[in-house]
């Protein structure tokens, strides 16, 4: 059983510690609602997940599958020298937004996939299985950023569940039980001293009459 709190035992205290605890229930009902919404959104967000990761992976597969007929066709060493001239940086713009009042990241990548002609290296030396091994790794980093974004969003989301939980069961286990220990201990040592004052005034009105 909870503690009950240090607090005189009068009538107006024991107004406020009602006042309290049914702001407290009604903010661990509001806890409630929003971890059953976020609980809802997660699985969501966890479907979305789960899709992205096997296109991703799918993807991956694939480019790798390019990559070993590649470097049978081209060469090792011809294959590393075209991924050097075709080299470049490539610009992610990472923002936020916000899901259920939780921040999240969104990640918008500029066009990855390329021509023949916009990766730089020679197209009179090289094979159309060295193309096509570009063009899958390029259609892979696309993949896999959409599931970087998806997947921070599903921590986020597990964080602020997480936290949402804690503050319920605080409020449920160990803030409303110390109110009602509280409001329990109040309304017994009001009905104490309210016996103990009817029995005084018996004792004083007792004592009046014999004097009379």
């Amino acid at each position: 059983m909870a503690a009950p709190m240090a607090i005189s035992p009068t009538r107006m205290e024991l107004i406020k510690l009602r006042r309290r605890i049914s702001l407290a229930q009604r903010g661990h009902d509001l806890l409630t609602e929003k971890m059953d919404a976020l609980i809802i959104e997660f699985f969501e967000v966890l479907k979305r997940v789960k899709q992205a990761r096997t296109n991703a992976l799918r993807q991956l597969s694939a480019a790798h599958r390019a990559l070993s007929v590649c470097l049978a066709v081209v060469g090792t060493i011809e294959t590393q020298q075209a991924s050097r001239e075709a080299r470049r940086e490539i610009q992610l713009d990472a923002s936020t937004r916000y899901i259920m009042g939780i921040m999240t990241p969104a990640l918008r990548i500029e066009r990855v996939e390329r021509t023949v002609l916009e990766r730089g290296y020679s197209i009179h030396f090289t094979s159309s299985a060295l193309d096509d091994a570009a063009r899958e790794f390029e259609k892979t980093l696309e993949l896999l950023v959409e599931l970087a974004e998806l997947e921070e969003s599903a921590r986020a989301i597990a964080r602020e569940l997480e936290k949402t939980k804690r503050r319920a069961n605080a409020l449920e286990y160990i803030i409303i039980p110390r109110l009602e220990a509280t409001i329990k201990f109040i309304t017994m040592r009001l009905g104490e001293m309210e016996r103990e004052n009817f029995s005084r005034l018996k004792r004083i009105k007792a004592m009046l009459e014999a004097r009379i």
